[in-house]
């Protein structure tokens, strides 16, 4: 559509996004007058942000206002006139350094990238990964006080998995030692959602053989894992996945109105519940690398008037194991967020394994 439109228009429709981005404040004609490399008066301006107008691209939000781009502008902008940029040697760095994955497990690694995001974007970072369900090399249960352990899982590529449960009241050291080595050596080599079923089954078969409060404890960390209870940390999403938002308070900083402060804050508390997050690695599949998501092409998004720009993240056997991006207002600098978010994909992906 974009070489349908005319250079003339083409050229205002991207001083208009680009002012608009840069200020977010309605363009006026006058203002596009003296920034247009080439001259035009204000009227045929005025007639050329008309025709634009009426094509649905910009709208005029007050009367005898300036323009602001429609959803539908700024996707026209994204897909046929923005030049992304590239990052500076200092941004990549500090990507790098805030992911090392030296010492750190899956969750603190996708924890660090987001932070990160959020930091050098000034929006919002956000990662979803689905529930870790491959093989497993180890479970080790951890107490880390009065009635509180501890669910530790070593996949066999490395990664490591946490959770928090509640203990039962006299739970002994050995007792949680004892847990740990009878679910490694049914686990070992398997997935909990392959084998968990069978263990619960062998449980019941020979509770004798273990200590009632052990046994306790082995189908408390079952039913953690396998999403039946637990106290996510990160938060979950959903009894299938993870979800991760660092800087949400960012979304904030641009809010002029009421209103508009009242969409940010529902927009944060479905981004705290919604299991529809865990879509964004559907989003994901297909595509060769960052997409682009404008306001009310996304439904979670519609009302707070944002946008999200996402990437697949794969490990490296090239398999998707979640999604990342940022979430800003419909004006951010996508020119610079695209390559930041493409490049923090690819090292998080590096360091998953």
């Amino acid at each position: 559509m974009i070489k349908q439109i005319g250079q003339r228009n083409r050229e205002i429709l991207r001083l208009v996004v680009e002012t608009y981005m840069a200020t977010g404040e309605p363009v006026g004609s006058r203002l596009l007058s003296k920034r247009l490399d080439h001259k035009l008066s204000p009227a045929s301006i005025r007639n050329t942000m008309a025709d634009l107008e009426d094509a649905g691209l910009l709208y005029a939000p007050h009367t005898s206002a300036g323009r602001l781009p429609t959803d539908s502008g700024l996707r026209l902008f994204v897909d046929g006139l923005l030049q992304v940029g590239d990052l500076t040697q200092e941004e990549r760095v500090s990507i790098e350094n805030r992911c090392a994955a030296s010492g750190r497990g899956f969750q603190e690694v996708l924890t660090e990238a987001t932070a990160a995001l959020s930091g050098l974007s000034g929006h919002a970072g956000l990662v979803v990964a689905p529930k870790v369900d491959t093989p497993l090399r180890q479970v080790e249960f951890v107490p880390i006080g009065p009635g509180k352990a501890l669910v530790v899982l070593v996949t066999e590529d490395g990664q490591v998995e946490n959770r928090m449960i509640e203990l039962p009241l006299g739970m002994a050291a050995s007792a949680l030692a004892e847990a740990g080595q009878f679910l490694s050596h049914r686990l070992k080599g398997r997935s909990i959602s392959l084998a968990r079923v069978e263990i619960l089954a062998e449980l019941t078969a020979r509770r004798a053989e273990l200590d009632q409060l052990t046994s306790k404890v082995v189908e408390a960390g079952l039913a953690v894992w396998g999403g039946e209870a637990g106290s996510p940390s990160p938060r979950s999403a959903s009894p299938g996945g993870t979800l991760i938002v660092r800087g949400s308070a960012n979304l904030l900083d641009d809010v002029a109105a009421i209103a508009d402060l009242e969409r940010i804050r529902s927009l944060m508390e479905e981004l705290e519940n919604t299991e529809e997050m865990l879509r964004l690695i559907d989003l994901t599949h297909g595509s060769e690398g960052v997409r682009i998501f404008i306001g009310s092409e996304n439904t979670l998004f519609r009302q707070a008037g944002c946008s999200l720009i996402v990437a697949p993240l794969q490990n490296q056997q090239q398999r998707i194991v979640g999604a990342i991006g940022v979430i800003g207002p419909t004006r951010m600098n996508y020119a610079r967020l695209v390559p930041m978010v493409d490049f923090t994909a690819q090292v998080v992906g590096r360091l998953l394994g």
